[in-house]
């Protein structure tokens, strides 16, 4: 892999740093329209990512090897909706602002398992980077290298208020601040992992590259629709989470666009 690449998969993981970092600058806990509007953000984000970044070109993809459009991009999205959901049924993990872990029964500390519910979210989110980057580097038409970097760069954005996001409350619980910011930032060491082995994955078998995309929509999708929508629209405030939703869809589809 060329430099280009490796600072491509790594974008997404500073993202989710830089907001862990941000319990070094705030003194006390989010402010709750913040958060409702940051994870409404992240939820418009992954929508259009989905789409534009990853099933349309799916699609593409199909249509120039001269199969039929919509067998890779529907099966792909349903494999990956599966897997996510295999994940959050198997993986012992605790939501945001929510007392009751899912997954299977454990004895894992509070803390590990807000973590990991971070760490399922940023699996899809590598994997699509990966799978995007591997497409541009096997010379592929329907992928460029500034639509790798701008679907790298619009999962940063959503990123950065993730790792705020888990960092804050651990702070508010007790934990120093360094111990706060260590745990939000290893949430997305996932994320250049899942990436790089995507990218391996695809360069063995070359012909399941559609399939790979539409199963990264799928996985993020279902990020979206089971995680992060219903917590921006819990309680109070919730139009906030729905502008969120609005401006995170509509920045990173003139990323895409503009950039793709």
């Amino acid at each position: 892999m060329n430099g280009n690449v490796w600072i491509g998969i790594l974008i997404p993981f500073v993202g989710t740093t830089l907001g862990a970092a941000m319990v070094f600058f705030m003194r006390k806990e989010m402010n709750e329209k913040l958060q409702k509007a940051l994870l409404g953000f992240a939820s418009g984000v992954m929508i259009a990512a989905s789409v534009w970044s990853l099933l349309i070109p799916a699609i593409d993809m199909s249509e120039e090897q001269g199969g039929i459009a919509w067998i890779p991009a529907a099966a792909g999205f349903l494999m990956g909706m599966g897997f996510l959901l295999m994940l959050d049924t198997l993986t012992p993990h605790l939501h945001l602002n929510e007392d009751a872990p899912e997954g299977l029964p454990s004895n894992l500390k509070k803390t590990t398992m807000l973590v990991l519910a971070v760490t399922l979210h940023n699996i899809p989110e590598g994997m699509a980077v990966g799978v995007t980057f591997a497409g541009v580097m096997m010379g592929n038409t329907m992928m460029s290298l500034a639509g790798a970097f701008a679907l790298s760069m619009g999962i940063a954005i959503q990123n950065f208020p993730e790792g705020a996001i888990i960092s804050m409350p651990l702070r508010s619980e007790g934990y120093t601040k360094g111990k706060a910011f260590l745990y939000g930032a290893v949430s997305g060491v996932v994320e250049p992992l899942a990436a790089f082995g995507t990218i391996l994955l695809t360069s063995l078998v070359v012909p399941v590259l559609p399939y790979l995309l539409s199963f990264a929509a799928g996985a993020m999708i279902y990020v979206v629709v089971e995680e992060l929508i219903p917590e921006s629209q819990m309680g109070k405030h919730t139009n906030i989470g729905t502008i969120g939703v609005a401006i995170g869809f509509t920045l990173m589809m003139i990323l895409d666009v503009a950039l793709g």
